[in-house]
């Protein structure tokens, strides 16, 4: 039940949050050069990356419970255990990407 809840919430996130960013990101490359310089000052100071890390935990959530949802449409994974396994492959798999992208980002190598 919670990791529906949270299917919906991140859907919300990812709507809402996600698609302003997003928005205000196309806005700032399609314009002058000192609108981009804000945006990348907003997206790079702390609290901007913490938003960024929190959308892109959004989007994993919802994408693996999302893929969660498609195998139960097919009936199957109704059985309780089978079902609270994959519950909590979704919460621990979404965290796991999302460390993992952002260790990449931040600590890979540039070239």
């Amino acid at each position: 039940m919670a990791v529906s809840i949270l299917h919906r919430a991140t859907g919300m996130a990812l709507t809402f949050a996600g698609l302003g960013l997003l928005t205000w990101w196309l806005v700032a490359i399609a314009g002058d050069p000192s609108g981009f310089a804000t945006f990348t000052k907003v997206a790079t100071h702390p609290i901007g990356v913490i938003v960024l890390i929190g959308l892109t935990w959004s989007f994993f959530q919802h994408l693996l419970s999302g893929i969660r949802h498609l195998i139960m449409d097919t009936g199957s994974a109704f059985e309780l255990q089978t079902n609270k396994t994959l519950a909590i492959a979704t919460i621990v798999g979404s965290l796991l990407l999302t460390a993992a992208l952002w260790a990449w980002l931040l600590f890979g190598t540039r070239a």
